[in-house]
């Protein structure tokens, strides 16, 4: 009896192997394999030509360009992940009030979520074209400019599009996520709160932000993590110029390894970017108390 009650036991393990397998396969390993290559002389043309201890880590540490990125990347994620977490709320909070032709909004504004990187980076490089781009065009028509900008010709502006379509693409992950959140709030709590004399900006801030409060702390993580390894927008918008003014971590990364082929020296950025994304996703938990109930 005791020996089939233990292979009963044994049976949601070995259900779940297939998928542990496969987790072991194409994460476990490439990730462990990263690790190795980063203290490796190591090249896809010249193969391995030894240990290369801390080597790699040194060498990053004067590599004028690698400096460059990282000084990029924490702005970029910012300037990204502010806009998107605040137009987020806006349209999942009209998203939820009741209106004719609320179905047909919520398809709309969930739209841009389902373009990929590559078309959307080709959609917005088309509309801020120096030449024929329907964004200058309006500014010149409007009055609000005397002549065509060539929007990817300094860092602030070829930046400034990047930023604007990133953020067109990210604000309805936002808006579904907080709007999954908002539906499971009862209303019978907004309906006391209102016969308290409570007003919409008092229960925003006492019911509504409290109650979706774990959702906007996991979703600006996970937005957070994949805005910060974006390649495709950048590289199709600006390819990291002019003079690598918009350049992240993970661009630099793609782009050396294209040019040398050095897995090595790629390898030991990765490991350092995936060490601070680890570092930042356990502190930013820790600090905006995820799990845990917060009174305002």
């Amino acid at each position: 009896m005791k020996k089939l009650s233990s292979r009963r036991a044994a049976i949601p393990y070995l259900m779940l192997l297939p998928t542990l397998s496969l987790i072991a396969i194409f994460m476990i390993y490439p990730m462990l394999d990263t690790v190795w290559l980063s203290f490796q002389n190591y090249s896809i043309i010249g193969g391995n030509k030894g240990f290369a201890g801390l080597d790699h880590f040194r060498s990053l540490m004067k590599d004028p360009v690698f400096i460059k990125a990282v000084g990029h990347t924490v702005p970029w994620v910012l300037e990204n992940i502010i806009p998107q977490l605040v137009f987020g709320i806006l349209i999942a909070l009209l998203l939820n009030q009741s209106f004719k032709g609320r179905g047909l909004a919520r398809a709309l504004a969930f739209t841009p979520w389902a373009v990929g990187g590559m078309i959307v980076a080709l959609i917005f490089k088309f509309l801020f074209n120096g030449s024929v781009g329907v964004f200058g065009d309006m500014l010149l028509r409007l009055g609000i400019t005397d002549s065509r900008i060539a929007w990817f010709s300094n860092a602030a502006s070829a930046l400034g599009t990047m930023i604007v379509a990133n953020t067109w693409r990210g604000i309805p992950f936002f808006a579904i996520s907080i709007l999954a959140a908002l539906q499971n709030i009862p209303e019978e709590i907004y309906e006391s709160a209102q016969v308290d004399g409570a007003g919409a900006v008092r229960r925003f801030f006492q019911i509504t932000l409290p109650m979706i409060k774990d959702t906007i702390v996991l979703t600006t993580l996970l937005r957070t993590i994949w805005t910060l390894n974006i390649v495709d927008i950048i590289y199709s918008m600006t390819n990291g110029g002019p003079n690598h003014s918009t350049i992240t971590l993970p661009v630099y990364i793609m782009q050396k390894f294209t040019a040398t082929l050095d897995s090595g020296y790629c390898s030991a950025m990765a490991v350092l970017l995936v060490g601070a994304l680890i570092i930042f996703s356990i502190v930013y938990l820790k600090i905006s108390k995820y799990g845990k109930e917060t009174i305002y």
